[in-house]
Parts: C-alpha cells; sequence; structure tokens
C-alpha cells in the first residue's frame, strides 16, 4: 500500500497548523462535529434537488464513542460520506474544503448554511492525536475506503468494507504529558460538557452512550449500571424559536443555564434582523451588579455563533463599554472568520452587527423608562453608575446617546427624575438647571447653599455618585439649559435690593474679610458676605471649573496632582456669629482669628472636607467655652 504525501504544504506546515492555529486543544472535538453535521447538511441539499434521494430526518445523527482501553474516541456521522477522489482532495489537501467547494456548487437559498469552509477543522485532530484513521462511504459509491495518517509524513487510502453510508473518524489519542491529559477527552462527563458548550445547537442530534446506575427490579436497595444512548444536545437553539411560543420562564431557564448571572435577569431582548448582515440574539438585562463588575477580572462581552457553533465565549467588540452589563448570545451566518474560526478575519460584520445591538438596547432601556418605571428604577439602581461614566468618557462622545437614560434624585419629587422631567417642570424665570452634591441625600438636604434655591422654589438634583458632576461637566447643558452647582460663587438669584445691601454691607466690612483672608491664607481664595445663606452662618463656595466635591473625588485617585478648588468662605451677616465676629474685629485680634479658624472648619466639616488640624480645632472648641 502507497503512502501519499500531504499534496499542498509540508510537515512544518501541518505541524505549525496544528500547535498555532488554535487556542485550545478541546477545539478540536467541535471542528469535527461541525464537519459532520456539514455532511448531512450536503445530503439534505442534494435530496432537494434529486428526487432518488429520501431524507427522513430521524435517519441522521452524529455519534461520539469514548473508548478508555483502546484510547480511541470516534466521531461517527450518517452523513453524504466521501469518494476515494474527495478523500485525496479534501484531507490530502491541507486547506482544501470540501464544504467550501459544496456551497459554491449547489446554489443555496436563504437560511440554509455550511458551518465549515475553510478545510482546516479535520486537522486540529492532530492536536490531540498520534494518528487519525477515517472510514467512509459516500452515498454516490457502493465501496468503503479507509484514510490513515499520523499527521507528519503523509498518509494512505485504501478500500475497506463499510456497510453504511457516511464517516467514522477514529482518534488514536497522545499519552498523557507532564502539562497534557487527554485522558480527560475520553471521559464522558467532559465529553458532554464540551459538546454543550460548543456545539449544542447543531441542528442534528449528537448521541453518546451513557452509564447510569438504577435500582434492581427486585431489590431497589442496589443498582446495577445501565447503558443508555441519549441526545447530548439541543438541537433548536431559544433564540431561533418564534418568540410567540416562548415564556419568560424559558428565557430565564436559558438564563441560568448559561451561567449569565447567579441572579435572575431583570428584562431580554429576542432579536431577529434580516439586513445588511444577519444575525439572531437573546440580550438579557441582569437584575444585580456583578460582585467583580468594576474589577479587573469582569470580562464585557456576548457570546458568538456562527451558525449555532460557538466562536467566541467573549465578544467584547459587540457591547459599547457603557452597555458591558449586557449578557447574552449572538448568532450570525455572515460572519466572515479565519480558518480556525476564533478570529474575526474582518470586522465590518462585527461592527454592523454591534451597532445594531446598541440601537436595541437603548430602545429596549427607553421603553422600560416609559412603560415600567420600576423596572427601570431597579436596573438604574444596579447600573446607573455605568451609563454615567459612558456619558463623560471618551470626551462625551456618547452623551447624546445617553443623556436620556440617566436619574438624578430630585428635591421636589423625592424620587428620581430624567433630565427631561426636570427641564419641563422648570419656571419660566428659571434659567439653569441646579443640583447639589453629597455623600447622601439627607446630607445634601441639609447644606446651607440650598436655601436660596429652595427659597426660590427651585428644584435640584442630588449628586450622591462621585462620577455625576464629571458627567454633567462634560453633558455641560439639557434642551439649551447649563447645569450650575447650589455652591457656583455666581448663582446670581439674588433681586436688585438685596445685591445692593450686601453691597452695603462688603463695603462697611471690607477690612474684616480682608483680615479674616489674611488669617486663612492660601487655604482659601476670598472671604466675601454671602446673599445666599438664611439660617447658617457659614459656607463653603467654589469658582472655576473644579468644584469641591471634584476636588474630594480627584484627591483619592493615585495621580491626583493635588487638584483643588478655589475656596471662598461666604459669612452670613443676618446670624447672629456675624456681630460676634465685627466686635471681635473691633476689639479682640486673638478672638477674631480664634473665630475664623471655627468658622472655616465648620465649613470644611459641612463639605465633608478633611480637619487639617482636629486637635487645633478642639482646643479652639474649648477655648470659646471658657
Amino acid at each position: 500500500m502507497e503512502k501519499k504525501q500531504f499534496q499542498a504544504e509540508s510537515k512544518r506546515l501541518l505541524e505549525m497548523m496544528v500547535h498555532s492555529i488554535y487556542s485550545q486543544k478541546e477545539i478540536f472535538l467541535r471542528e469535527l462535529i461541525s464537519n459532520a453535521s456539514d455532511a448531512i447538511d450536503k445530503i439534505y441539499y442534494k435530496a432537494l434537488t434529486d428526487e432518488s434521494i429520501t431524507f427522513h430526518k430521524d435517519d441522521y445523527y452524529i455519534k461520539i464513542v469514548p473508548n478508555q482501553d483502546d484510547r480511541t474516541l470516534t466521531i461517527k456521522d450518517t452523513g453524504i460520506g466521501m469518494t476515494k477522489d474527495e478523500l485525496e482532495e479534501n484531507l490530502g489537501t491541507i486547506a482544501k474544503s470540501g464544504s467550501l467547494a459544496f456551497k459554491k456548487e449547489v446554489d443555496m437559498q436563504e437560511g440554509q448554511e455550511i458551518i465549515g469552509q475553510f478545510g482546516v477543522g479535520f486537522y486540529s485532530s492532530f492536536m490531540v492525536a498520534e494518528e487519525v484513521t477515517v472510514y467512509t462511504r459516500s452515498l454516490h459509491n457502493e465501496e468503503g475506503y479507509k484514510w490513515h495518517s499520523n499527521g507528519q509524513d503523509g498518509y494512505t487510502i485504501e478500500a475497506y468494507d463499510k456497510e453504511d453510508i457516511g464517516t467514522e473518524i477514529v482518534i488514536k489519542l497522545k499519552e498523557n504529558e507532564e502539562e497534557e491529559n487527554y485522558d480527560q477527552f475520553l471521559e464522558t462527563y467532559q465529553l458532554r460538557s464540551l459538546i454543550k458548550k460548543y456545539s449544542d445547537f447543531i441542528r442534528y442530534p449528537i448521541k453518546m452512550d451513557i452509564t447510569e446506575k438504577q435500582p434492581k427490579e427486585d431489590n431497589e436497595e442496589e443498582f446495577i449500571d445501565v447503558i443508555e444512548e441519549q441526545t447530548i444536545n439541543s438541537m433548536v437553539p431559544i433564540w431561533r424559536k418564534n418568540k410567540q411560543e416562548l415564556q419568560d420562564e424559558d428565557y430565564n431557564q436559558f438564563y441560568q443555564e448559561k451561567h449569565f448571572g447567579f441572579d435572575k435577569p431583570l428584562s431580554h431582548l429576542h432579536v431577529s434582523v434580516d439586513g445588511m448582515v444577519r444575525f439572531q440574539s437573546i440580550l438579557y438585562i441582569p437584575e444585580q451588579l456583578p460582585f467583580n463588575y468594576y474589577s479587573q477580572d469582569f470580562e464585557k462581552g456576548l457570546e458568538l455563533y456562527s451558525n449555532g457553533v460557538l466562536i467566541m465565549e467573549k465578544c467584547a467588540d459587540l457591547l459599547p463599554d457603557y452597555f458591558s452589563f449586557v449578557r447574552g448570545i449572538v448568532d450570525s451566518e455572515d460572519l466572515s472568520l479565519n480558518i480556525s474560526r476564533e478570529i474575526l478575519q474582518q470586522d465590518r460584520q462585527v461592527k454592523l452587527i454591534a451597532k445594531n445591538i446598541e440601537k436595541k438596547i437603548k430602545n429596549h432601556l427607553q421603553s422600560l423608562l416609559k412603560n415600567d418605571r420600576d423596572k427601570y428604577e431597579t436596573f438604574f439602581d444596579a447600573f446607573g453608575r455605568q451609563l454615567k461614566y459612558g456619558v463623560y468618557s471618551e470626551f462625551g462622545a456618547n452623551k447624546d446617546k445617553l443623556k436620556d437614560l440617566i436619574l438624578f434624585y430630585s428635591s421636589k419629587e423625592k424620587k428620581l427624575v430624567t433630565l427631561k422631567e426636570y427641564v419641563e417642570r422648570m419656571p419660566e424665570d428659571q434659567e439653569h438647571i441646579y443640583y447639589a452634591t453629597g455623600d447622601s441625600h439627607d446630607r445634601i438636604e441639609k447644606l446651607p447653599q440650598t436655601e436660596l434655591v429652595k427659597d426660590k422654589g427651585f428644584e435640584i438634583l442630588y449628586f450622591t455618585d462621585e462620577i455625576d458632576e464629571f458627567a454633567i461637566k462634560m453633558l455641560m447643558n439639557y434642551d439649551e439649559k447649563e447645569f450650575k452647582s447650589v455652591s457656583s460663587g455666581d448663582l446670581n438669584l439674588e433681586d436688585e435690593e438685596t445685591k445692593k445691601e450686601a453691597e452695603k454691607q462688603l463695603e462697611e466690612h471690607k477690612d474684616l474679610f480682608a483680615e479674616m483672608k489674611e488669617l486663612l491664607g492660601d487655604k482659601i481664595k476670598e472671604v466675601r458676605l454671602s446673599t445666599r445663606l438664611k439660617s447658617h452662618p457659614v459656607c463653603l463656595s467654589a469658582e472655576g471649573d473644579v468644584s469641591i466635591e471634584m476636588e474630594k473625588v480627584l484627591s483619592q485617585m493615585p495621580d491626583s496632582q493635588n487638584v483643588q478648588a478655589n475656596k471662598v468662605l461666604e459669612i452670613n451677616n443676618k446670624h447672629e456669629v456675624f456681630q460676634a465676629l465685627v466686635n471681635a474685629h473691633e476689639s479682640d485680634k486673638e478672638k477674631l482669628k480664634l473665630y475664623t479658624n471655627i468658622l472655616y472648619n465648620q465649613a470644611l466639616l459641612i463639605e465633608g472636607l478633611p480637619i487639617e488640624d482636629p486637635v487645633a480645632l478642639t482646643n479652639d472648641m474649648c477655648k470659646v467655652m471658657i
């Protein structure tokens, strides 16, 4: 029997393909099962145009047979089989694809698809095999053939008496190595796991003989091993089923089966697109924030399938970062894959799919916001921060996409509101969207800086996330209404009479404020008379682009560079404390210094800023009590 050399490439090329193209050895099973599915598809497509061929779906299947004694794994199909010439062409020529040739030969209609097109998948078996033997008989031939190779020095083909049409691939596994356990591919549970992972949605049954313990008929306390042939794969994926046939329980069960999360999905989308690129998808909005969501361990991405075969477990390119919480799958027949199917040949199709998915997610969230507010607020409580990061990131490139999805707590409504809802309620004389920052709603509610804005009857948005103000600075305005912090130095809400009175008082007490500024040095930019305070004696405001809250956030970052806000100490001249300051300025400079330091530290405490010298503050307070 003559041994033939591989026609297209050398031994070195085969070694390179086997060891470099695929990232994981377990992929070989996916490739061989996909080839087996193609072989059955070919009979089906032939039957559509050849009346002499009858196709009964129940007669077609794929069988996986592990043999631990012989260390062999057999993949058997009842597909179209191969002639001697086809063995020469498809298995004798590396990267020669019988499926691709068949696809070109047959005019396939929409919805008809062959999985394998590159002719490399078969050779992935040599990642785990010492030798591979193929027994095949073609639908068009009475005689069968045996192909054999060790993947190194060519192959042999000889006649073989095979009764059934189809192909059997027998892999003689390599011996275990220090870092490789090839025995795992003989274990039933591992094979079942790999089939479910990569080939669960192959449209023909993938069968295995499963040994299970069952009680004896005459004695239920004793058990015997019973071998049953079981179908391992689901065959029909949920995303290809009619939406009308599915219930929420079906989608929830799929969510659990795919281990998308330990929670229940809050909502789902079932997408079917037939346009420039065809794909089907099931997307989930989780109910809870994953425990590692804001850590480096979290991986975004959707499971990517090509014609029901898993290609990538996490395709990050399908989701923008601000929708990274979405879980689910995408299945497309239009993907251009490289020869290993593990890397996308080009990203044009993926970009089209990703753009479509982004739009679907946004529309779905807007629908929840409009039609199921409670559910949306549950979602926003878990993932709203990520949407705000999306507004801020990439220099605000996505702010217009996300601005109507973000919510903030309202001082008037005492609940979360959208920016649109806020603007629609604004009085005619209100020029800005007002906000206040703090650690909690309760703390913001008590801020002295909110008094004037509330007194005017204006609504205030409460910012409690560290990203809030950064996002708003990037957004700049909404519906042409600019955002303004209640702590801003230029609220400009006073009436003319108040302004004149303030100017008069400032001129009268300018020496007091100048001396207080000198006592505090570069800790503040200015001490001034406040027109915003009603009942509180003191507060801090800020001038410039960096607010006090932004300073707090930036100071916690590793590379903070000591960025600070331009702070202004505002004094309420209508509070009893002010007269104490005036008296001290006139008669007791030490007391003025004491009062100034206490008021400054009080203002820091109100803002949640650290006290530079707590001991000095406590001593100052004791002096006041003496």
